[in-house]
């Protein structure tokens, strides 16, 4: 089954969300899918501050992960056995600062296929204002238009992507921070209202980033000296047995 059969009923309500913003609030077309995104990232906001608690116990943990880490070091399957029964039991999920970005994905598919889709296509053009601050919704942005919105998109996707990885470890940090130079490329082509709708998701994740970092602060992280006074002192040498 194609994906835009899939997500035709994700793909129904963002028309019908889109359509009350413009009709019946009467802001542009450019506004109400600024608005859809608000709105959505209040929708999944729930599902964002457990994944946000759950990092925050993730840093917590941290010393008693590369205890972990430092013990199995040379068994990499016993090591991950031992991570994986260790998150279980601190109810910890240690791909937690993926979620709000997976949890997206459908309304952005969504809107994608909207986007594209001719009876859409017909209904913003008939109502005379296709376009958001010059920018043809619908289609995919040329010339200037386009350098800006990619170096909007761009700087936004650092500056999300960033705070998240802040909390992230290893392949994991190196992938968030992977993601602008890998997704830049791709959204040239995409109609221009996709990208606004991504802009303006960086833009809400920095500044929710800014609000959970003043109200739930990450826990203090021990110093190195902190960490070598919490090392076990190495085991006495073995006494030589004498031969007789």
């Amino acid at each position: 089954m194609p994906l835009a059969n899939i997500l035709q009923p994700l793909v129904d309500v963002a028309n019908s969300v889109l359509t009350f913003f413009h009709d019946d609030v009467g802001v542009s077309w450019g506004i109400s899918i600024i608005l859809l995104t608000i709105v959505t990232r209040i929708a999944i906001l729930p599902l964002s501050l457990k994944q946000i608690r759950s990092m925050r116990s993730l840093q917590a943990h941290q010393p008693e992960i590369k205890k972990l880490q430092e013990k199995y070091k040379d068994d990499r399957q016993r090591m991950q056995r031992e991570l994986m029964a260790f998150y279980q039991e601190n109810k910890i999920n240690p791909f937690a600062s993926c979620v709000p970005l997976l949890l997206q994905l459908p309304v952005f598919f969504a809107l994608f296929y909207l986007l594209r889709s001719d009876e859409f296509k017909n209904e913003i053009h008939a109502s005379g204002s296709p376009d958001f601050v010059g920018i043809p919704l619908d289609q995919a942005a040329t010339g200037a238009a386009l350098i800006i919105l990619l170096a909007l998109y761009f700087a936004t996707m650092v500056g999300s992507t960033s705070i998240m990885a802040a909390s992230a470890e290893g392949n994991q940090r190196l992938l968030m921070y992977a993601l602008p130079v890998f997704f830049t490329p791709f959204v040239i082509n995409f109609p221009a209202g996709l990208i606004v709708y991504w802009i303006t998701t960086n833009v809400w994740t920095m500044g929710q980033q800014w609000v959970v970092k003043k109200a739930i602060p990450p826990p203090p992280q021990p110093t190195e000296g902190e960490e070598r006074a919490a090392k076990p002192p190495p085991p006495p040498p073995r006494k030589k047995k004498r031969r007789r």
